[in-house]
């Protein structure tokens, strides 16, 4: 199994170095470096060792090109689905963020509930579907579409609180 990651992320200390020899298909982000905002091609080469990963194993990817929720899903892995005509398996993670900071080691608030639901695989028609139908279906597929954006009430808050309580596993 292999997954995309930032190159600049995967060089940025030791824990995410040895990652890197874990399967990680290191890319050159085209929109964001370093914290700031850059404009540059796409790197052939990156695209090509998706496509040496995909032939070889499954490839797991953030589609938004970040952790971060309901960030717009980056075209490019729609340009690659198209490309490379994998089966797509939508998976949805739910209480990372609200438990961890940006890069997953430190805990930020205890017991909140973590999920992460793998769903069917897409149906994609690879040949007919354009670019932003396959974007719109992921975005669908990992509930990150704006239509499941929403603003819950302290009330709601406090209710989905006690539900975490009553799930919690190890108390």
């Amino acid at each position: 199994m292999y997954y995309v990651a930032a190159g600049e992320t995967m060089r940025s200390g030791i824990l995410p170095k040895i990652f890197a020899y874990t399967g990680s298909v290191s890319i050159d982000r085209t929109w964001r470096s370093n914290g700031k905002e850059v404009n540059r091609q796409v790197k052939l080469s990156d695209i090509s060792n998706i496509g040496t990963a995909l032939e070889d194993g499954w490839v797991v990817t953030f589609p938004q090109g970040t952790t971060t929720a309901f960030k717009p899903i980056r075209r490019g892995t729609a340009h690659i689905i198209k490309s490379f005509k994998p089966t797509v398996v939508p998976i949805v993670i739910d209480g990372f963020r609200r438990s961890f900071d940006k890069k997953g080691l430190q805990i930020k608030k205890r017991n909140v509930l973590q999920s992460m639901i793998i769903k069917e695989p897409l149906e994609v028609d690879y040949d007919n579907e354009s670019i932003d139908e396959i974007v719109e279906k992921i975005e669908y597929a990992i509930e990150q579409h704006p239509s499941f954006l929403k603003v819950l009430t302290p009330e709601q808050l406090k209710e989905q609180e006690e539900l975490d309580k009553k799930r919690n596993f190890w108390s």
